[in-house]
């Protein structure tokens, strides 16, 4: 039985996705479970895998075309089942489209190949025979003649200009061929010396120098999708961002002690420790439906990674249940599947809290936005070695500055205050995970 292939929803925010590839062609054999089309959405690229066998028979959709989520992308049919019916509107736009398309090509062909008054230029006989003995093109010869015919004069005075060619030395005229100089552009009455090239080439980049500029550069469908997340997250949640400083001595001891079997990192500690911390604070962990708080007794961290063309955040699932080597392997695993854009759509979704670190670019203090539908993200800040007065005594201890920014219509000031002193007690005495 003939079966319509639709853009497939693959998120419960996803509009629309941008087919980027297709895999089979028109009159290709499909088989269930082979790779039909890949979709860029909500920052990945996803494999579509035919869910039908049989005959690619119709395909509507063209590669890095944008498509609705539930349109119809393609027909698989079996080699003779009539498929008309399926076609309906969207297949005769698209034969209608070919055809102005083809049209227009042909009209654009026969207008720039032949003159519009039956495709045969008229050129008198003897400009005819100059031409042909100059090698000289004759559509390109202004025709002054009458009815638009070509004379010997037209001719000449083509041949004329082309040897308008500027008097110049024969170093300037080697200089200028290996700067890619134009003499022409070069004015001068008398004859062109080396010295009028490099003058002519130094008030170029002077007037390029002066002049402002700027470069148009479209964006790509990650780009949009984090402008459009970042806009509605903005207009959505009332935030407020808290900032506190907390001591990581200990933690750079559980570091430096675990090298040997696990090379952890920060954020893997804090993601074992904000785990533990948002099952005692469940409304920083929520998130809002309608009227309703919906609170989880789980934690899935997600973490944003930094690509080229933006940001993607995989999600650690269940982290409150792992141990720090787990979370640490983890982390790796799927920071490195992000940067070769091999993450699933499973990979980035579920998160209930997000984790993004600025430090190692030296950022002390940031607002980061939060990842919807969550209520609230902590930002990591650079460590700085900070003169603190300890017992009566000074002394350097390094510190880092955490940011959480959290949404005020779930999570008020006290709550979120709370909620940092515990990571904060957490992070300078993490035996506290234990108790």
């Amino acid at each position: 039985m003939a079966h319509v292939v639709t853009m497939p929803k693959l998120g419960l925010t996803m509009k629309e996705g941008k087919l980027t590839k297709w895999h089979k062609k028109e009159g290709d054999p499909v088989n269930a479970g082979e790779a039909l089309f890949d979709v860029a959405t909500d920052k990945l690229t996803n494999e579509v895998q035919a869910v039908e066998s049989g005959i690619l028979r119709k395909v509507l959709a063209a590669e890095w075309e944008v498509i609705e989520c539930l349109k119809p992308v393609a027909i698989i049919a079996g080699a003779d089942e009539d498929i008309t019916h399926l076609l309906g509107d969207s297949d005769q736009k698209a034969n209608e489209n070919n055809k102005r398309v083809n049209n227009d090509g042909v009209m654009e062909k026969i207008t720039a190949d032949k003159p519009k008054d039956g495709g045969r230029i008229k050129v008198s006989p003897v400009a005819k025979k100059m031409a042909e003995e100059n090698n000289i093109d004759l559509s390109l010869v202004r025709a002054t003649g009458p009815n638009g015919r070509i004379t010997l004069e037209d001719v000449e005075n083509y041949m004329k200009n082309l040897s308008k060619e500027p008097k110049a030395s024969p170093m300037a005229a080697k200089i200028a061929d290996a700067l890619n100089v134009d003499l022409k552009e070069i004015k001068k009455d008398s004859r062109i010396m080396k010295e009028d090239v490099y003058h002519y080439l130094k008030d170029k980049a002077v007037t390029a120098s002066e002049e402002p500029g700027e470069r148009r550069v479209p964006m790509s469908q990650m780009r949009q999708v984090i402008a459009g997340r970042m806009s509605d997250s903005w207009s959505i949640s009332p935030v407020v961002t808290y900032d506190i400083k907390v001591d990581v001595t200990r933690l750079n001891e559980i570091r430096n002690q675990l090298k040997d079997i696990c090379k952890v990192t920060f954020t893997d500690l804090l993601i074992k420790i904000i785990a533990t911390a948002l099952l005692e604070f469940p409304y920083i962990n929520s998130r809002i439906d309608n009227n309703e708080i919906c609170i989880r007794n789980y934690a899935n961290i997600g973490v944003a990674v930094a690509l080229e063309g933006g940001l993607v955040v995989p999600v650690v699932k269940y982290a409150n249940t792992k141990g720090l080597k787990q979370i640490s392997e983890e982390v790796k695993t799927l920071a490195q599947k992000a940067r070769d854009n091999e993450l699933s759509q499973d990979d980035v979704t579920g998160g209930t809290f997000t984790i993004t670190n600025l430090g190692m670019y030296g950022i002390e203090s940031f607002s980061p936005i939060i990842n919807q539908p969550e209520v609230a993200i902590l930002g990591v800040n650079a460590v700085t070695e900070t003169p603190v007065v300890e017992n009566g005594e000074i002394m350097i201890k390094p510190l880092m500055n955490l940011s959480l920014t959290a949404d005020h219509r779930v999570v008020d000031g006290a709550v979120a205050a709370q909620f940092l002193a515990k990571v904060k007690a957490c992070v300078e005495k993490p035996a506290m995970l234990f108790l």
